[in-house]
């Protein structure tokens, strides 16, 4: 057990700390050094917070020899996103404004890592304000490089963490998806993730101040974790799942939904909408629906998601007019060039007036009863995260086709979070030296029949990292 400690599982690593196999203070020593190591090149962590991390690895070592029951991920080194809150530690969101920011509490998901026993040992790298772009480049630390190609993207907005995953950096990455930013550097950067359903996990986004966002945000942003494999996705979505009084939206729905009668029924849609999708891809959602086959499952072909272009629409409409009075003030802070991201959207799609506003209100509801509808008959749904391999850093950026190019890629992961749904990303496999894989989306709620889908998956055709940095494809 004294070899590549950084290399083993979440579950695997809190096992052996409890059993008195390896101590904490060496796991983390163990995780310190691998970042020591392959950081400098792929520029993930923005912040090691290695004297932390052994204070509290000492103290998990101290409560085992004294007898004490360690918790489910006792020892465990996890990364957290720059723009969630950790006690003591600046919150900066990658912008140089916010470096002194200093948090003087844990966010809830944080809190109830460390509850569990896992151990903060970083902070993952961000798009600058989480709104530069899709790309994991930050106005303060810069650019994170994918570590399968340094020519393609990690993906954003948690890039930071997924990078840090796939690289043995840590065992967990603690990021949050309010349309992708889980999944996407998940697909990317060949690890797994799970973005909760709305209302699963508790949170409180209020890092710079008291009061919270609109609806949009509210609704659309939910913390969820990363990991090399699903086991390890279950393990953390048990301890962060639960209702919190210091968030009213999180509800107390039980982890662990009842059985589906008969063989689970998956409908299958490698082309949301018809726009066309890479053949990695497509192979990537036919693998994981020929595993899904072999486990059991009834897996059938359907014509397409529900309402697809329309929510799209309303979740562009919606998201730019809560964020359209705060621009100009924003638009400052993202450095040169940071600002063409949300510009170019913010063109295509004016504010909408409040008597629009309203009505969208209820276009939402709408189309969330459709998807519960779809979701009624079929209760999974398997398709890509992002309709495209790896692309090139800061493509969605560069000018509107290319950003048109990436908005459209990303439209599954858009439309799932819009109606507040839970998904797990799954590896399938390595095409032309860049991981693929496929997302697992379930029913309000049933983050459980997902993660049984995506172990199924994993089961099958296996696990992609750790992987070290490479320099070509």
């Amino acid at each position: 057990m004294s070899g590549r400690l950084w290399a083993m599982s979440a579950t695997a690593q809190a096992q052996a700390v409890r059993d008195g196999v390896v101590s904490a203070v060496d796991l983390v020593d163990a995780h310190l050094g691998r970042i020591a190591e392959v950081d400098p090149e792929l520029n993930a962590i923005t912040r090691v917070l290695a004297d932390h991390a052994r204070e509290q690895a000492l103290r998990t070592d101290r409560r085992r020899a004294a007898g004490e029951v360690l918790g489910p991920l006792a020892g465990v080194p996890f990364t957290v996103k720059e723009s969630t809150a950790v006690a003591g530690v600046p919150t900066t969101f990658g912008v140089p404004r916010f470096r002194d920011l200093v948090a003087a509490a844990d966010a809830l998901p944080v809190a109830r890592l460390r509850a569990a026993g896992a151990i903060p040992i970083g902070r993952g790298n961000i798009p600058t304000l989480i709104l530069a772009g899709m790309h994991t480049r930050s106005e303060l630390f810069g650019d994170t490089v994918n570590p399968w190609h340094p020519g393609r993207t990690p993906g954003g907005s948690s890039g930071g963490d997924a990078v840090a995953v796939a690289a043995g950096m840590a065992a967990i990455g603690l990021g949050n998806d309010s349309g992708g930013s889980l999944r996407i550097p998940a697909q990317f950067c060949g690890v797994a993730a799970l973005k909760p359903s709305t209302g699963r996990f508790p949170a409180d986004h209020r890092v710079l101040g008291p009061e919270d966002p609109g609806p949009a945000t509210q609704m659309l942003v939910t913390d969820g974790p990363l990991a090399r494999g699903v086991g390890d996705l279950r393990a953390v979505y048990e301890v962060l799942a639960g209702a919190d009084p210091r968030d009213p939206r999180a509800v107390p729905v039980a982890p662990y939904g009842p059985p589906i009668a008969g063989p689970v029924r998956v409908a299958v849609v490698a082309d949301p909408g018809g726009r066309g999708v890479h053949p990695a891809v497509r192979g990537a959602v036919e693998a994981a629906a020929d595993a899904l086959r072999d486990a059991g499952y009834d897996v059938r072909e359907v014509p397409d998601v529900p309402r697809l272009d329309e929510a799209l629409e309303a979740y562009d409409q919606i998201t730019l007019t809560e964020f359209a009075p705060t621009w100009p003030v924003v638009r400052t802070l993202l450095g040169p060039g940071g600002d063409r991201y949300i510009a170019m959207a913010m063109e295509r799609t004016p504010p909408a007036t409040a008597d629009e506003l309203l009505k969208l209100m209820g276009t939402w509801l709408n189309i969330r009863r459709s998807w519960a509808e779809f979701l009624d008959e079929y209760p999974l749904l398997l398709g890509p995260s992002f309709t495209e391999p790896p692309v090139e850093p800061g493509l969605e950026s560069l000018d509107r086709a290319g950003r048109d190019r990436v908005a459209s890629a990303m439209r599954l992961c858009t439309v799932t979070s819009f109606v507040g749904l839970p998904a797990v990303a799954v590896p399938t496999g390595v095409v032309d030296g860049l991981p693929t894989g496929a997302q697992i989306v379930g029913r309000a709620f049933r983050e459980d029949l997902c993660l049984d889908a995506a172990q199924a998956v994993e089961d099958r055709l296996g696990t992609l990292t750790p992987v070290g940095p490479r320099t070509g494809g």
